[in-house]
């Protein structure tokens, strides 16, 4: 047998190659997969929310809802602001078959121009508002049409029973129900209440589903208020003082009618007025309460804290003398009194009486000291504001740097120049001179009936030495009987007050105005049943003229409104 011979080839395994094959397209499947899985939490998961809702969106349509915001009653009960019934209207321009015809019928129930309608209508989109808050009886008129696409929304809308009156305490508010000035506005959050929301289904192309339509959030209704104001004798104070300002040949006018044992606003104006139900039939600014709002120099109604200054201190008494000359040098000016007069030495009863500006000044001076002047000044709350309840009071300004006034600066503050204050605080002011030296914080909020609470508001001991009182009223009873103020005597009535003529800076000049001034008288009713305080003032009067006869009427109207009498 022949032998054969064998060559052993070498064996090489492929076991580890398709292994590692095996490996790479089992990871690269696992990674796909992953990402796929990562892909679908982020679409189901991340974005889904998203998703959901613009699916949703697309087929929904939400529209707020307007709560009832609260009503704003007077002391007595009458209805000052509140909110009645009414629809707003909107369309889907998309369902409108005659945009002409349309517009016209839509000009005709609720009035405007029918081609601007027409322009809304002719909008690419599902939605657009026609009237906001429309009458009722407009809306029911355009919805007796039958118009495709014209759809209404229950709402409600703010009217005021009254009109003008009161229209600047109360304010207004927006197409959305949100305050904009006065009462409106400080209060919005009683008030207004909580939007709720409206949910409408739609249909391709936006048409909304019949019966689709539910309320998603009810809205939650404002409370009401119970203010101070009361309507009657507010619009007797306002008509009052419109006459008044016309009579003396005025710019504007302010008043003011205060309980003064509680703040307690009783009537407060000042001209021009303003309609809260027509805003845009207003003057400019005219929303602004500047009783309040605005600060002045308050002339010589200012005298009567100066002396009561000196009164407090007990460094003068009523039969205190003083020598004053016709005229005072004061720096590179000359001061001098309202009335020509000589020389002559005046008692400090006789100085408030006949406002004298020197008698005044000297006084201050000679027994007091600006220093103590001005810190009492601050006490008596004149330089800073009253804590009232309107949105902007305006804040008094004198410079605390008394030891750098000028000379002229010291003379001017003590009757009333060179300091700024508002006609509110000076009521005030007034006001705690029949409450015991007891000043209370002005304001119009007296309650919340529906949740059963009445407001406390804070009370200052303005006057610590009270026994400086009855000698102050005496003085300013003086300036009714005998003095600048005859004309705000009252039959049968004991008046304290005083006279107040100031000058005022011209702002086309930048100085003061010649031969015309801002005229003011407050006065109060010592040892009344009810001690009321009434501040009247006519700004930019051409000539020398008075308000006392404004204030003799107003006070005459109160006191007979209120029943007041006076203790012997």
């Amino acid at each position: 047998m022949s032998e054969r011979s064998f060559r052993q080839t070498p064996h090489t395994s492929h076991d580890g190659s398709n292994s590692s094959r095996l490996s790479i397209l089992l990871f690269i499947f696992i990674f796909i997969v992953l990402c796929l899985l990562a892909r679908l939490v982020y679409l189901q998961v991340i974005k889904g929310p998203e998703f959901s809702q613009a699916a949703a969106d697309s087929r929904t349509l939400s529209v707020n809802i307007s709560p009832h915001r609260g009503t704003i009653y007077d002391r007595n009960g009458n209805v000052l602001a509140t909110s009645v019934d009414a629809m707003t209207i909107y369309a889907n321009p998309k369902e409108i078959e005659d945009v002409s015809s349309a517009a016209e019928a839509v000009a005709s129930a609720l009035g405007g121009d029918a081609d601007e309608y027409a322009e809304l209508l002719k909008q690419d989109t599902t939605f657009v508002y026609l009237k906001r808050k429309a009458d009722m009886d407009a809306a029911e008129a355009l919805k007796s049409e039958g118009i495709v696409g014209i759809y209404y929304i229950e709402d409600t809308k703010r009217v005021y029973p009254y009109g003008k009156v009161a229209g600047q305490v109360l304010g207004f508010v927006n197409v959305d129900d949100e305050g904009v000035s006065g009462l409106e506005l400080y209060y919005d959050d009683i008030l207004k209440g909580t939007p709720g929301k409206l949910v409408v289904q739609q249909g391709g192309g936006g048409i909304p589903i019949p019966g689709g339509t539910e309320v998603d959030e009810p809205a939650v209704d404002g409370q009401d208020i119970v203010v101070s104001i009361d309507i009657d004798m507010q619009s007797y104070l306002e008509k009052r003082l419109a006459e008044g300002v016309s009579t003396i040949e005025g710019e504007d006018g302010r008043a003011v009618l205060m309980d003064a044992s509680t703040g307690e606003l009783l009537a407060i104006a000042s001209t021009p007025y303003f309609d809260p139900s027509n805003p845009s039939d207003s003057e400019v600014g005219s929303d602004s309460l500047k009783t309040v709002t605005q600060a002045y120099e308050p002339g010589s109604t200012f005298k009567t804290a100066s002396m009561m200054a000196m009164l407090e201190a007990g460094v003068v008494t009523p039969d205190t003398t003083i020598f004053a000359p016709a005229e005072l040098s004061a720096d590179e000016y000359v001061i001098t009194d309202a009335h020509e007069r000589g020389d002559m030495t005046m008692t400090a009863r006789y100085v408030i009486q006949d406002s004298s500006n020197i008698g005044t000044s000297l006084l201050v001076e000679n027994y007091l000291g600006f220093r103590p002047l001005y810190d009492k000044i601050v006490s008596y709350g004149l330089n800073g504001q009253t804590g009232i309840d309107y949105p902007g009071e305006a804040a008094g300004y004198l410079s605390p740097d008394v030891d750098t006034w000028p000379l002229i600066t010291k003379y001017n503050v003590t009757f009333g120049q060179g300091i700024s204050t508002t006609p509110l605080q000076m009521a005030r002011f007034y006001g705690a001179l029949v409450n015991n030296g007891v000043a209370c914080t002005p304001h119009f909020l007296i309650s919340k009936p529906q949740i059963g609470e009445t407001l406390q508001y804070d009370t200052e001991q303005i006057v610590e030495n009270t026994a400086a009182i009855d000698p102050m009223i005496s003085m300013l009873e003086t300036v009714v009987e005998e003095g600048t103020g005859t004309g705000a005597a009252i039959d049968g009535y004991r008046v304290a007050g005083k006279t107040g003529t100031a000058e005022y800076v011209d702002e086309d000049t930048g100085v003061y105005a010649k031969s015309s001034y801002n005229l003011s008288f407050v006065g109060v009713l010592p040892d009344a049943s009810t001690p009321l305080v009434c501040f009247v003032g006519v700004n930019e009067v051409p000539y020398e003229r008075n308000t006392t006869e404004v204030f003799k009427d107003i006070m005459t109207e109160a006191i007979s409104r209120y029943r007041v009498v006076q203790s012997d």
